[in-house]
């Protein structure tokens, strides 16, 4: 598929689209970079992605217990320092 760049104000801009954008999976921000003298445009993924369907399976598995028992890392400045 050919395109063309277009300008717009200062810069340049290239028009995708939208069947190359829904197979593309790219909705709103978009990675950029080169390599080898071509431009790669991919779509951002967010970090967490599918953390709430882990913590789901973690739950039902009972593997939801923390990893540090707080009694263990107790230390004697937590009595002594502190005043309340």
């Amino acid at each position: 598929m050919r395109a063309r760049i277009i300008k717009i104000g200062n810069s340049h801009g290239l028009r995708i689209p939208k069947p190359l954008l829904v197979q593309t999976g790219i909705m709103d921000d978009v990675e950029i970079e080169v390599e080898k003298n071509q431009i790669i445009i991919r779509p951002v993924k967010n970090a967490r992605e599918g953390w709430d369907k882990a913590f789901k399976m973690m739950g039902e598995k009972g593997a939801d217990e923390p990893f540090i028992d707080e009694k263990s890392i107790s230390h004697s400045w937590d009595e002594e320092e502190w005043q309340w």
